[in-house]
């Protein structure tokens, strides 16, 4: 019976004298700065109110676990139909620059961004693109493959008057980019499946609908698909190959990352709980 031991013991010995530590170099990269500058106005609300909050960040290597904060910048918006200037500051040195006067973005009007960090000038501009309000958001009762699935509906009216893109937050990280090519002007539904490991049911979601435009829409797309959902967020973990719409006046081959954009929004909250 002792002799049925022998290949096994050979076997795990070998092995494990064989192993060995393989360390995979990975460069470092030149840190670039990171532009969240993505507004939102609550249209629908009464009184409106807007999220004009600039996130600034440095890009870090593929294995660091932290965004860097950047909290030494200089931030003001210019409003360029009137010129008018409103500044922005970090006042919690978190990279959260916020403005120093209550601000609504107007209609039809074009603002321009501008951001000045170690000696480079940032600027980028951005429209207010309207929206339609959401008309709906329920839980639905239907499953996909798994059977362990939880179905949100959500229903709109689509503007018949413009070619309409979206931008879906679906809460937890997770985001839908849609057009309207196929449903202009008419009522329209879809559901959005949460997975098991998405969510723990009960819980609350608050989903937020948001029109952006066809150059965002763009944008959008490519940076779900690279750089994952749950992943802390798009902007947070932008692929450097990616560019939007800020440009470094100072430096052409310094450019930044993310986006600035003003988006009209409407969100709804909505309690999920287990179907049986």
């Amino acid at each position: 019976m002792k002799k049925s031991y022998i290949l096994p013991i050979l076997l795990i010995l070998f092995f494990t004298n064989c192993e060995k530590v393989v360390e995979i170099d990975v460069p470092s990269t030149t840190p670039k700065l990171i532009i969240d500058a993505v507004f939102e106005v609550y249209f629908t609300e009464t009184p409106i109110r807007a999220n004009t909050i600039v996130k600034l960040s440095k890009s870090a290597d593929y294995f660091d676990e932290t965004i860097p904060p950047v909290t030494n910048a200089t931030v003001f918006l210019t409003n360029l139909a009137d010129n008018s200037i409103i500044n922005f500051s970090d006042a919690n040195a978190d990279g959260n620059y916020e403005p120093t006067i209550s601000f609504i973005p107007a209609e039809n009007v074009t603002y321009e961004l501008t951001i000045i960090h170690e000696n480079n000038t940032y600027k980028g501009t951005a429209t207010r693109i309207k929206s339609t309000p959401l008309t709906s958001v329920i839980q639905g009762d239907e499953t996909l493959f798994a059977g362990t699935e939880t179905e949100v509906k959500v229903t709109f009216t689509d503007d018949a008057t413009q070619e309409n893109y979206y931008l879906f937050d679906f809460s937890k990280q997770l985001f839908l980019t849609i057009e309207d090519r196929f449903f202009n002007g008419s009522d329209y539904n879809f559901s959005y499946f949460y997975d098991e490991e998405d969510i723990t049911l009960p819980t609350t979601v608050n989903v937020k609908m948001s029109g952006i435009s066809k150059e965002f829409y763009t944008y959008y797309r490519v940076l779900i698909d690279q750089s994952g959902q749950n992943a802390g967020g798009p902007f947070e973990t932008i692929p450097s190959s990616l560019l939007g719409n800020m440009i470094n006046i100072t430096d052409e081959s310094k450019f930044p990352l993310g986006y600035f954009h003003i988006s009209e929004t409407d969100s709804k909250p909505l309690n999920l709980v287990e179907k049986n």
